[in-house]
């Protein structure tokens, strides 16, 4: 089955975004659906994204033995420091069972500072419930969603003047994709930002600059200038830089007074002593068919054939913004060739109290509302009330999980969804929610993520049961959001409270 497309509500602060699939992802080890096999060197060189678990560290869906140290100026450095989300940049080896050694374990924060202009999106369903939220640092936009990893700190309590750091990724706008956000205690002092420098050539300031309106002022005998960046450097409107230091009013408005400036977070994609890198990032330009490729964490990326495509991705999907994993070897002229590109946006989800009796420790799988969840080497597992480092044996009790996740399914035509995160939550009620593409549709049932539901007319929102069977009769399949709750009676073991359509003239038939 081909992965399927979601362009509304699974990550609306995003869009447009083409949000597809991802393979999946596990909390601290185990198997899934990432292409490993028993065997010798699979790469040497960088892999950089975020961490999916501990023990020493999963990044990119290895397990990287470390010795426990990280490089950073930013007051983490040990692995215990680390939490998930974050993205590290480890130089060293992966071998084909999945397993690597880390060399070096680099972290560096994209953003420090204070929220300011806080926007929440609000659940179409429930204005109480955020969906997304944008604000800004220092004249940087920052969104983040439920993709996004939060410690002590969460999606739904995040507001204005919170103390933070980020780490994330920049989008093709300029603005940026926090893959991680977690809370500071104490005032902003030492702060940091990135982005491009503002202007037109001749109009920078030789000790002054701004990035995104925000004035940033230096002193070359007081600023640690690294990894080779000059002052002139910074006399290039466009010049992509990060900045560190502290607040000051100069002239009447704020600004940041460098005490360290280096090159942007472009810095963590570059080519190490092996050629092979494997990295996460959202695409910066869309794929080009004249010359077959396209660019993503300011490396152009060569795809040599369609064969690099997995779990139905197409060339054609790599549009701006879309979050994928690639991994490749650098070639001589600093472009990377494409072995592996998989996709990690997710497409549908589930949530609701998870099943006790299905958790499945062997296959690291478990069911929530009838919907199979796989759990991989890539899942973020987390609790926002508790910060303890969790993984899969943690889900075993009286829980409710949401899971943001991939649709798939196996060689038998059984559906699964392979996880992206999954957040542990109290349970609350004892009814399901799932947003997922429909499969199959008759006059008194609906197929959702490999989950048959009774749904009557009255289910639907705006009686609309007709349009959705004209548009999946038509080859298409509607992206529905299906509330619902497990009925003790009957022939279908689920019962639809309300189904919405979520989008609709979108062809997202098998080929």
């Amino acid at each position: 089955m081909k992965p399927t497309t979601s362009r509304r509500r699974l990550n609306a602060p995003l869009l447009p975004l083409l949000a597809i699939a991802i393979a999946g992802c596990g909390g601290g080890g185990g198997g899934g659906s990432v292409g490993i096999a028993d065997g010798g060197i699979r790469g040497t060189g960088a892999s950089v994204g975020p961490v999916s678990g501990f023990g020493s560290v999963f990044v990119n869906g290895i397990r990287f033995e470390t010795d426990g140290n990280v490089a950073s100026d930013d007051g983490i450095t040990t692995e215990r420091q680390l939490d998930k989300g974050m993205i590290l940049r480890v130089d060293g080896q992966w071998r084909e069972n999945g397993e690597g050694t880390a060399d070096r374990v680099e972290y560096d924060d994209t953003f420090r500072g204070e929220i300011a202009d806080l926007v929440a999106v609000a659940d179409p369903d429930n204005s109480s419930i955020r969906e997304s939220v944008t604000f800004t640092l220092y004249g940087q936009t920052i969104v983040a969603d439920k993709q996004t990893v939060f410690r002590g700190v969460s999606l739904q309590t995040l507001a204005d003047a919170d103390v933070i750091r980020v780490s994330g990724w920049r989008l093709p706008s300029g603005n940026y994709r926090a893959s991680y956000i977690g809370a500071l205690n104490g005032p902003a002092s030492e702060v940091e930002i990135e982005g491009s420098i503002d202007g037109d050539p001749g109009t920078v300031g030789v000790n002054q600059f701004r990035i995104n309106g925000f004035l940033v002022e230096f002193d070359e005998q007081n600023t640690t200038f690294e990894d080779g960046l000059t002052p002139s450097d910074l006399q290039t409107p466009g010049f992509r830089v990060e900045a560190e230091g502290e607040i000051v009013t100069l002239d009447g408005e704020p600004a940041i007074r460098a005490t360290s400036l280096e090159r942007d977070e472009a810095r963590r994609y570059e080519r190490s002593q092996g050629d092979d890198i494997e990295f996460a990032g959202p695409v910066a330009t869309a794929y080009r068919a004249t010359d077959r490729t396209f660019t993503i964490n300011g490396l152009t990326v060569v795809v040599p054939s369609d064969d690099v495509f997995d779990d139905g991705l197409s060339a054609s999907d790599l549009q701006p913004g879309l979050l994928i994993q690639v991994e490749g070897d650098f070639l001589a002229d600093g472009r990377v060739e494409a072995e592996e590109i998989d996709i990690r946006d997710a497409n549908a989800k589930v949530e609701g109290p998870v099943d006790t009796a299905s958790i499945d420790p062997q296959a690291r799988s478990f069911r929530v509302g009838g919907v199979l969840v796989r759990v991989t080497p890539l899942t973020i597992i987390s609790d926002d009330e508790d910060d303890r480092r969790i993984g899969f044996n943690d889900l075993n009790g009286a829980f409710e999980l949401e899971v943001e996740g991939i649709e798939r399914s196996d060689q038998t035509g059984a559906v699964f969804l392979d996880a992206v995160k999954i957040e542990r939550e109290p349970i609350e009620d004892a009814e399901f929610e799932l947003t997922g593409r429909l499969t199959a549709i008759d006059s008194a049932t609906i197929t959702v993520l490999g989950v048959r539901i009774a749904a009557d007319n009255s289910a639907f929102e705006d009686g609309n049961r007709a349009l959705v069977r004209d548009l999946f009769s038509e080859g298409q399949r509607p992206l529905l959001e299906v509330e619902y709750i497990e009925s003790p009676v009957g022939s279908n073991n689920y019962v639809a409270d309300e189904v919405e359509l979520e989008d609709e003239g979108t062809d997202d038939s098998d080929d």
